[in-house]
């Protein structure tokens, strides 16, 4: 059996991963695909909380772009990924994980409130974690929701799933010659304005010392095989 590298940690889902090849919503195939790798992971002995974007259901940056007041674009965002962490929830649970959804934004009947220490004795039983509701504040994006619950929940890393499989020095679906990078460091993310996270939970990880994996979802096993230290994706952090 292969051993993790890691012993606690965040994945970031973004809401269309959920999609799959639909335009919109939740591919119901996917989640159970998702959820049966974490179970893997889980059975490992590996800790897991779980980010889940809400840009399948609803993206308040682009509402706002529309003429929808900022403050209520970003809080239907949120609210949108309460949605999906109930999706991801009865899948994993379907799959025999125990899971607790907590939200940022209170809703006592379907999420517990956030809170640190009860997130973290949660981790230690075996259950996985999702964190729903982003941060509870508009302006901030769940790529910032992730930096900060990776860090309150003391995660040995941040595995971000995506569409492709790492990051690029442009984008790889516009440019076929895009150059992938092995490792690249916090400054040269920010420098560069790599797309990998926004600049806000890039920088939280860097003061943080927090390294981030980006690689690709839709190639099953990917995500127990960052986990156990393969090489795939992009490794982010330190000052390569």
């Amino acid at each position: 059996m292969e051993k993790p590298v890691y012993r606690r940690v965040l994945l970031k889902l973004s809401g269309e991963a959920l999609m799959g090849k639909r335009n919109f919503g939740i591919d119901p195939d996917v989640v159970a695909q998702i959820a049966a790798e974490i179970k893997e992971i889980v059975a490992l002995g590996v800790q897991m909380g779980v980010v889940v974007g809400g840009g399948n259901i609803f993206r308040g940056l682009e509402a706002s772009g529309r003429g929808v007041d900022r403050t209520m674009a970003d809080y239907a965002g949120m609210l949108a990924t309460v949605i999906n962490g109930l999706v991801m929830q009865s899948a994993l649970e379907a799959a025999d994980v125990i899971t607790r959804v907590q939200s940022a934004i209170e809703m006592k009947a379907v999420a517990e409130p956030f809170i640190q220490r009860r997130a973290i004795r949660h981790l230690e039983k075996g259950r996985v974690v999702i964190f729903a509701g982003g941060t509870g504040n508009p302006f901030f994006t769940t790529d910032t929701a992730a930096a900060l619950r990776a860090v309150e929940i003391r995660a040995d890393v941040i595995i971000k799933a995506t569409k492709v499989d790492g990051v690029y020095d442009r984008d790889p679906v516009i440019f076929p010659d895009a150059r992938l990078f092995e490792k690249i460091s916090y400054m040269d993310v920010l420098t560069k304005n790599l797309k990998v996270m926004d600049a806000t939970a890039i920088s939280l990880c860097r003061e943080n010392l927090l390294p981030i994996v980006v690689f690709n979802l839709s190639k099953r096993g990917n995500i127990k095989g960052v986990i156990c230290g393969h090489a795939i994706g992009t490794a982010v952090g330190g000052e390569i």
